[in-house]
């Protein structure tokens, strides 16, 4: 009986160390075609940038020719140099940090009281006014009366034409107050009211703090349109001293655009433009590369509140 027992344990032990070892091997299974798939993932997402890069620092015949694909030729920086040598960049870069600066900051600033305000039950018509803003996200005015709008306002030819139209967005305000009630305790609210806190104390000292994550997400969104954006200059700016640094690349290259075409037409010679002189393509990369540059340099310091700030405003309960 006690033999019968024994053996038995040992089997049992025999299949349970069986089976362990199966359930490793298959976890070191998953692990490996997991890492796999994840780093080919962020090899395709890399590469275009790589691509471009080593694209504007190559030699721009071979690169026009589409012979750089994974490593430079012919190093240079005659792009870059070229293009910081445009005309009013340094002022135009100016004023595109100030935008980008100012308007992500007043936009968070906004958006985040907008947003707190959409969840207090004691504000007068806040589901209309609510309902409202969310309105603007499906019908819009249209281009004209827009401008005609600005007219009026004073906001053509003026900096702020840059900096208060975006201040308040519907989708903002959406993530601000679902991210509010969700994540922010009520009762602090109430335990700060009981103390004699006003609307203003309880939204900067309790639950602005508390706010962090899903302002940086919205700090992502607003300083990346800020940056990109151009097309306000094209519709309201003429002045000069308000281009700004996406704009003069955009006359940039499409300057360099007609001189590539005036190349390859034949009505200039290759040799009076020479192979230092950028192309269509070159031009097109270097632009591109110079206003990633600085989204790349911000984005990793928010990576981490952008995530957290979207799963959690995503979720209610």
């Amino acid at each position: 009986m006690g033999m019968n027992k024994s053996n038995l344990e040992r089997s049992v032990s025999s299949v349970g160390s069986q089976k362990t070892r199966s359930l490793a091997l298959g976890e070191k299974a998953f692990n490996i075609a997991n890492y796999s798939f994840f780093i080919l993932f962020m090899l395709l997402c890399v590469y275009p940038f790589y691509y471009i890069f080593i694209n504007t620092i190559s030699d721009n015949t071979l690169s026009a020719r589409g012979q750089i694909m994974f490593w430079p030729e012919g190093i240079h920086f005659n792009n870059y140099l070229q293009v910081l040598q445009i005309p009013n960049i340094y002022h135009a870069l100016l004023i595109s940090l100030l935008r980008t600066l100012l308007g992500t900051l007043l936009t968070v600033l906004v958006s985040g009281f907008l947003g707190f305000m959409m969840t207090q039950r004691k504000m007068w018509l806040r589901r209309f006014v609510y309902r409202y803003f969310i309105t603007t996200m499906y019908v819009s005015g249209g281009i004209i009366p827009i401008y005609l709008l600005y007219n009026q306002l004073g906001l053509l030819d003026n900096f702020l034409v840059y900096i208060i139209p975006g201040m308040v967005s519907a989708f903002n305000l959406i993530l601000v107050k679902t991210y509010v009630e969700s994540s922010v305790p009520d009762e602090l609210q109430e335990s700060a009211e009981m103390d004699g806190a006003g609307i203003g104390v309880v939204f900067f000292r309790i639950v602005l703090p508390l706010m962090m994550p899903i302002l940086a997400t919205l700090a992502i969104f607003s300083a990346v349109g800020q940056w990109n954006s151009f097309m306000d200059t094209v519709l309201y700016v003429t002045k000069d001293d308000l281009h700004t640094l996406q704009y003069v690349l955009y006359r940039y290259l499409s300057q360099a655009t007609a001189l590539a075409n005036a190349v390859n037409s034949g009505s200039m010679a290759a040799e009076d433009v020479g192979t230092s002189v950028q192309t269509a393509q070159s031009i097109k990369l270097t632009v591109t590369m110079i206003v990633v540059i600085p989204i790349f340099m911000v984005y990793p310091f928010f990576q981490r509140f952008f995530v957290k700030g979207i799963m959690i405003g995503a979720v209610k309960g």
